[in-house]
């Protein structure tokens, strides 16, 4: 995983209240930063597709994955790299890479299932949003035969 591999980053700064007493980020903390840049990448989505009808999707979290190559400290700087690498019928990958400088801190995946906003089941990602994950990702998203 490389940081070239990404289009979109996001900064975030490590505060005080996520440390533990050796100034160590505490493990939890890391799915709320990957949640963070997924809200910033969902953000620059609707930015760069306005009137594309993208909005009003939801996505549920089925499966978080993260794996932890070296610590994040007390004020570190970290670039929260996201994008998405699988698009389904109904589910998304992302991978997430958190980076301090060029060194790889945190390795994760998230799975998302798009659902009906009444019922909360799956339903098919409509081509809207199809498309414009397609024009927004620098690396295009595998495409599976459907999930």
């Amino acid at each position: 995983m490389q940081q070239q591999d990404f289009r979109f980053s996001t900064p975030l700064r490590v505060r005080w209240a996520e440390v533990d007493p050796q100034s160590i980020v505490f493990n939890g903390h890391y799915l709320t930063y990957c949640d963070v840049g997924i809200t910033e990448y969902f953000r620059a989505l609707r930015e760069a597709n306005s009137g594309s009808g993208i909005i009003g999707s939801d996505f549920f979290a089925v499966r978080t994955v993260l794996d932890y190559q070296a610590p994040a400290m007390f004020d570190d700087v970290l670039d929260i790299h996201v994008r998405i690498a699988r698009l389904g019928n109904s589910s998304l990958q992302f991978l997430i890479g958190l980076y301090r400088d060029q060194e790889l801190l945190v390795r994760g995946e998230i799975v998302y299932v798009h659902a009906d906003m009444e019922t909360r089941r799956p339903q098919p990602i409509g081509p809207e949003f199809r498309d414009a994950i397609h024009r927004f990702e620098s690396t295009a998203p595998e495409d599976p035969s459907r999930d």
